[in-house]
C-alpha cells in the first residue's frame, strides 16, 4: 500500500502544482486513497520531495515542471536531434540519428510535459506516449516548431 500511495503522490505532484499537505491529501481522497497529514508528512521526506522556490508547489529535486531552463534544453535537443516525426493516434514516434534517443528521451522526461504520460527510449527511436490523440497532435506541432526554429 505504501509503495502505491508515493507513486500516487508523485503522479500527482508531477501533473499538477500542489502547494499543500492538505491538497495533497485531498486528491489521494479523490483517488481512493486514504492517508493521515503524519503520512503524507513521511512519504514526502521519503520521497526527497522538495518545495519549489516559485509558488511552493511540491517537486522532485531537480526537476521543476516548466522550468525555463529545461524547457529551453529541449528546445536545442529537438532541434538538433530530431530527425523525423511521425504521429499514431496518441502515440509520437521520434527519429533520431544512432546513439541519440536516450539523451532526448531523458530531456523529454525533464521538461515534464502535461502531454506526454511516459517515455520509452531506444538507440535511435523514442516512443512518446501522450495522454490522447488531441495531446498527441500538439505535441507534433510543438516539434516541429522547435525543429524549424
Amino acid at each position: 500500500m505504501k509503495s502505491w500511495r508515493q507513486s500516487q503522490i508523485l503522479e500527482v505532484i508531477d501533473r499538477e502544482a500542489v502547494t499543500s499537505q492538505e491538497a495533497l491529501r485531498e486528491q489521494l481522497q479523490a483517488r481512493g486513497i486514504a492517508a493521515t497529514q503524519a503520512t503524507i508528512s513521511r512519504d514526502l521526506k521519503q520521497l526527497g520531495l522538495v518545495k519549489r522556490a516559485g509558488d511552493g508547489a511540491y517537486v522532485r529535486p531537480g526537476l521543476e515542471r516548466g522550468s525555463p531552463a529545461a524547457g529551453e534544453h529541449l528546445r536545442r535537443a529537438v532541434a538538433t536531434l530530431v530527425r523525423n516525426l511521425e504521429r499514431i493516434d496518441a502515440l509520437l514516434v521520434v527519429k533520431t540519428d544512432r546513439g541519440q534517443a536516450q539523451g532526448l528521451a531523458e530531456w523529454v522526461d525533464r521538461a515534464q510535459l502535461s502531454e506526454v504520460a511516459g517515455t520509452i527510449g531506444g538507440d535511435d527511436t523514442i516512443l512518446l506516449v501522450c495522454r490522447g490523440r488531441d495531446a498527441a497532435e500538439a505535441l507534433e506541432k510543438r516539434f516541429n516548431a522547435m525543429i524549424k526554429g
